[in-house]
């Protein structure tokens, strides 16, 4: 079309020419002449129609836009002025369209900032659905749409619909580490053979351990004044614990949650063999068979409860712990050394616990 097009205005540009040298009179003459063939062809024609080009159309349309109204009525055409105003008007909305077409389909990505803190939000937040996401963005001067919200976290395999709002157990335990204990049994052997038990509570947020005592036979009753005890040093520790984890071990009674309830405490059991649903507490078990009870012969009760409660205090002011950042449950990290010269004259000193078997590392008095 558009090299139709090109050649329909060369040609009539070379007949503009043509008719410069032509006096009025050989022009009226033709034009006459024009309008006399053109009223032939109509009446030739009928009911009939001219079929153009799309290029003549074109080049008709934008050869007689320019002329007034009045003066395209008094015109001898085989289409209606109507018809030439409209085929200009389509000519120039399809110019425009072609102009403004974008030069990718589809609405423009989302800048990728907004995309990043959208995701991050999603993160941060897991309960929050996609209108959750879109109010919180708007509050922080992001204005865009909630279902652009919701194709960035579909696309990112996010769930975007408020089904998000079930919390899982690792989220649990997140939301309420500061308020929440565990506690379990573990065994050991003496080298008379004798067995004994031990009872044991971590605070999940500090991971401060709590040895509530041994025994060789775990009673009912033993075990309800271990929880009364724990009641008391979480008391005068002002440790507000709601809820602490324990396993469905036959050696808890009823009265131990009992009185647990009267405290404000509730207690929330694990699943059936499933450790990983109390793995702060398994996790400690490990470390004191790894680091002590593997390495220490136990001759009795009273030895057993000895090297505990070293190891408690050791595990409580000493040792680091990973979980919260390398501190001490009873101490935060002391201020980093930054003077040169006091870090080339490092007295470091060792005291050992139980004989030797824990270390600890502190500076010269």
């Amino acid at each position: 079309m558009l090299l139709r097009l090109a050649y329909l205005g060369v040609a009539n540009a070379f007949a503009l020419l043509r008719l410069l040298p032509m006096s009025d009179r050989d022009k009226d003459v033709e034009i006459l002449a024009l309008r006399h063939q053109v009223s032939v062809l109509e009446r030739q024609l009928g009911k009939g129609k001219v079929r153009f080009s799309r290029s003549g159309r074109a080049f008709l349309a934008a050869l007689l836009h320019r002329l007034p109204w009045d003066v395209l009525r008094r015109l001898r055409l085989l289409v209606r002025p109507d018809t030439v105003l409209r085929r200009h008007r389509d000519l120039v909305a399809r110019r425009h369209a072609a102009e403004s077409k974008p030069k990718r389909p589809g609405r423009p990505r989302t800048v990728r900032s907004i995309r990043a803190l959208v995701l991050r939000l999603a993160r941060d937040n897991p309960t929050w659905g996609y209108r959750r996401l879109h109010g919180e963005l708007l509050v922080l001067g992001v204005t865009v749409a909630p279902c652009t919200v919701w194709e960035i976290l579909r696309e990112a395999g996010i769930d975007p619909s408020p089904q998000r709002s079930s919390s899982s157990w690792a989220d649990f335990l997140r939301s309420q580490a500061d308020a929440l204990p565990a506690c379990d049994f573990f065994e050991t052997v003496t080298l008379s053979g004798a067995r004994m038990y031990v009872l044991a509570v971590i605070e999940h947020g500090s991971r401060r351990i709590r040895i509530l005592g041994a025994t060789a036979h775990p009673t009912a009753a033993w075990v309800a004044q271990a929880a009364k005890n724990l009641v008391m040093d979480l008391e005068d520790a002002r440790c507000r614990a709601r809820f602490l984890i324990r396993d469905r071990d036959g050696k808890f009674p009823a009265l131990f949650d009992a009185i647990l309830a009267d405290a404000g405490i509730e207690v929330v059991l694990s699943g059936v063999r499933m450790p990983r649903m109390n793995s702060i507490m398994e996790r400690w078990v490990q470390t004191c068979r790894r680091e002590l009870l593997d390495r220490t012969l136990i001759w009795d009760q009273r030895h057993l409860l000895h090297a505990l409660r070293a190891f408690e205090q050791f595990y409580n002011s000493h040792r680091p712990h990973q979980g919260i950042a390398n501190a001490r449950p009873l101490y935060p990290l002391p201020t980093p050394i930054t003077d040169p010269d006091e870090s080339a004259r490092l007295d470091i000193r060792r005291r050992d616990r139980l004989g030797g078997i824990l270390h600890e590392y502190q500076h010269a008095a």
